[in-house]
């Protein structure tokens, strides 16, 4: 999977391929002009309660990584934004299209948008049970 990770607050180049806004709220100061966004999928930000208790702690980075990735699964809406995300993905990775997660942080290294890329590349789409088995 191609996945690129981006400030809203960065300008938006080509390269960038399909631009997907990964948080909650609108970014501050950001016109949908400057963003140019392709969709927005607020159901696959943390929870308003997981944002706050982390509040970008570098030091709670951690245990906010594995409280998210287990909302991740949890709510249908919350399955369904990631299942939509995950076929993007698919389309841009079969077209050689990159899809680049856009989030609003201020901290390029401590922010959610790098805990759904990982959660995405280490959590491939799971297998359909109905159809057989191609790795044997």
């Amino acid at each position: 999977m191609g996945i690129l990770i981006k400030r809203v607050y960065d300008e938006p180049a080509e390269s960038d391929g399909v631009r997907v806004l990964v948080d909650r709220l609108w970014p501050r100061g950001v016109s949908k002009e400057h963003a140019r966004l392709d969709l927005w999928l607020k159901d696959v930000a943390p929870s308003p309660d997981l944002r706050t208790w982390w509040n970008h702690d570098p030091a709670r980075l951690a245990e906010f990584a594995e409280r998210y990735t287990a909302e991740l699964g949890a709510a249908p809406q919350t399955r369904q934004a990631v299942a939509e995300l995950r076929a993007l993905l698919a389309r841009n990775t079969a077209a050689h299209t990159e899809t680049t997660l856009v989030y609003g942080a201020r901290d390029p290294v401590v922010n959610h948008a790098r805990v759904l890329a990982a959660y995405l590349a280490d959590n491939p789409e799971p297998r359909d049970p109905q159809l057989p088995n191609r790795s044997a």
